[in-house]
């Protein structure tokens, strides 16, 4: 078979299903260009999720009569200075994303530019196009795709449900309103609530815009991203490592002003939060990423989402930098989500009924009131202070001590809820983190060496990784063929459990095959360590303990979750406790 040259039309039609994967892609081409063409204001009209209409109207610059005929010819754009592909620094630049989305929908652009009387219109439909024609608006671009995939069945039947498209389209929007808070946008439709985020300026410009578009809640439980290192820019909110998420679609990228999803960026925001949260969480963030356009290819793939750097390494440093050096701002702080899961366990009185005295009367009366899950015996104070200390720190001072675990403690303002093994395992950590970093960790001697029998690879393994954990304070030799001498132990670790600690140390060591990685996990060594030397639950703590244990936790950074990501305090506020009596 002969080569020959493929129709225009075909040619379109298949440019379009690398551009246009479903409405919210459509939709994101459009409202790219009218960023480009510097729009204040934007507004979205969508039914049947995009896919019977999407119209987006801006107040942008608009165009005159030739660049409307070009805007919807293919590779044709205003975008490409000197045609430089290595310098891009506006969203659209491909110049095929009109004539694309004219391809397999009806689509018509008016516009009108500030020297115009009025507007012109031009429509396209599978390829033919019309003639432009007098439009009466104002100064702008109105772009109106209907029918989207109509012309091609096959394309249309692998789109998802209405929900599921209209969830797209919203998702997109986020992106692209959170990059360009200085930008109005209203999103409306028959087949969606209304949205509307007014434009935002200033300094807080950034944390307004998030708020709008990820909630208040999450800017009130987030801490700033502001780091700067070799050309490279990290700025944006993340959440609290105890403020998480099922899933990583609350994770919002942006390189240069474009949003993108990529797995390097991906990966960075999971190893800077892995010693925070539990593995199954997913951190919640907004990240800003600037650097010089030439470092970065945003050409990688038609619909501009992916990305490629000149230098991944540093990209990756430098938002783990960036996220470490703000989680050290945040100190013990815990999110307020933990307060309001605490709360809603609370449940309602229950109200018992006496058969009335009158079988035949329907007047009950209220006997025997009981709370469910306060109505139980109550919980044994092993300590009670009797006379409260007038202090105000923040995390309060010790009232009692509950079910052998929890250190009930009253701040100024609040009601405290502390655990005590969760809180000393993230102190002992922290701790031993800070000698490691500082040198060598300290250790002390037994008396009596500890002799724990174990496999003979395991005592290999060991044996062989001996040096990396003289480093961690922990000194072991072999003893005869089946058995370990344990000499030295850390001396952050009281009481420890050390037949346990060299077990799990041994099956780390037989999990990663190495004693080599054994040198770039110390810090998952650490925790491991620091579990097995850490308060245990069942331990009863005197008060000055309870109360010394508070302060290293105010001191210490962190200290709001322990080391698998649980939140080691619950604090409800006076007026939280008010409200569960009906006293708000």
């Amino acid at each position: 078979m002969s080569i020959r040259r493929l129709p225009n039309d075909l040619v379109n039609r298949i440019a379009a299903g690398e551009v246009v994967e479903r409405p919210a892609s459509a939709l994101k081409e459009i409202v790219e260009n009218a960023l480009d063409a510097g729009a204040s204001k934007i507004s979205i009209t969508t039914a049947n999720a995009g896919k019977s209409l999407l119209r987006i109207e801006d107040n942008g610059l608009g165009m005159n009569e030739a660049d409307l005929i070009l805007s919807i010819e293919r590779h044709a754009t205003s975008k490409l200075s000197q045609n430089n592909l290595d310098n891009i620094c506006s969203l659209g630049f491909r110049g095929e994303a009109l004539a694309s989305i004219g391809a397999v929908s009806e689509l018509m652009i008016a516009s009108r530019t500030a020297t115009a009387d009025s507007g012109l219109k031009i429509s396209t439909f599978q390829g033919k196009t019309q003639n432009p024609k007098p439009f009466s608006m104002n100064i702008g671009t109105i772009v109106e795709v209907k029918n989207l995939f109509d012309a091609i069945p096959a394309r249309k039947k692998f789109l998802k449900s209405d929900r599921a498209e209209t969830s797209a389209i919203t998702d997109m929007l986020k992106r692209l309103a959170m990059s360009n808070p200085d930008v109005h946008f209203i999103i409306e439709g028959s087949d969606r609530k209304t949205i509307n985020w007014p434009s935002q300026s200033g300094k807080g410009a950034l944390s307004a815009r998030v708020a709008q578009v990820m909630g208040a809640d999450f800017v009130s439980n987030s801490f700033s991203l502001n780091f700067s290192w070799a050309g490279i820019t990290i700025a944006g909110l993340a959440g609290l490592p105890t403020f998480t998420k099922a899933n990583s679609l609350s994770q919002f990228f942006f390189v240069n002003g474009r949003a993108v999803r990529d797995k390097l960026l991906l990966g960075a925001v999971r190893a800077a939060f892995s010693d925070y949260i539990f593995r199954d969480r997913f951190p919640v963030i907004s990240l800003f990423i600037s650097l010089d356009p030439s470092e970065v290819d945003v050409n990688v793939h038609p619909a501009k989402t992916e990305v490629r750097f000149q230098n991944p390494s540093a990209i990756r440093s430098a938002i783990i930098s960036a996220i470490k050096h703000g989680l050290e701002g945040v100190g013990f702080k815990a999110s307020s989500s933990v307060a309001d899961a605490a709360l809603s366990s609370f449940k309602q009185p229950q109200r018992h009924y006496a058969p009335s005295a009158n079988q035949y009367q329907n007047v009950p009366s209220i006997y025997e009131p009981q709370m469910a899950g306060l109505s139980e015996p109550s919980a044994k104070f092993e300590h009670q202070i009797l006379e409260p200390e007038v202090n105000d720190y923040p995390l309060g001072v010790a009232r009692a001590l509950v079910f052998e675990n929890f250190i009930i403690s009253q701040s100024e303002k609040s009601l405290l809820l502390i655990d005590q093994h969760a809180a000393h395992e993230r102190l002992v950590y922290e701790h031993f983190k800070t000698q490691l970093k500082n040198g060598n960790i300290d250790s002390q001697a037994q008396l009596i060496p500890i002799i724990i029998e174990l496999p003979i690879d395991d005592c290999i393994r060991l044996e062989q990784a001996a040096n990396d954990l003289e480093k961690l304070g922990l000194f072991i030799e072999r003893f005869g063929e089946k058995a370990i001498a344990v000499q030295q132990v850390p001396a952050l670790l009281k009481n420890p459990d050390i037949n346990k600690l060299i077990n799990d140390l041994a099956d780390e060591l037989a999990e990663h095959g190495s004693t080599q990685v054994l040198g770039a996990r110390l810090e998952t060594v650490l925790a491991s360590m620091a579990c097995h030397g850490s308060v245990r639950s069942g331990r009863i703590l005197k008060l000055d303990e309870m109360n010394a244990l508070l302060r290293d936790m105010e001191n210490t950074p962190h200290s709001g979750q322990c080391i698998h990501g649980r939140p080691t305090y619950v604090e409800l506020e006076k007026s939280d406790i008010e409200r569960l009596f009906g006293r708000s």
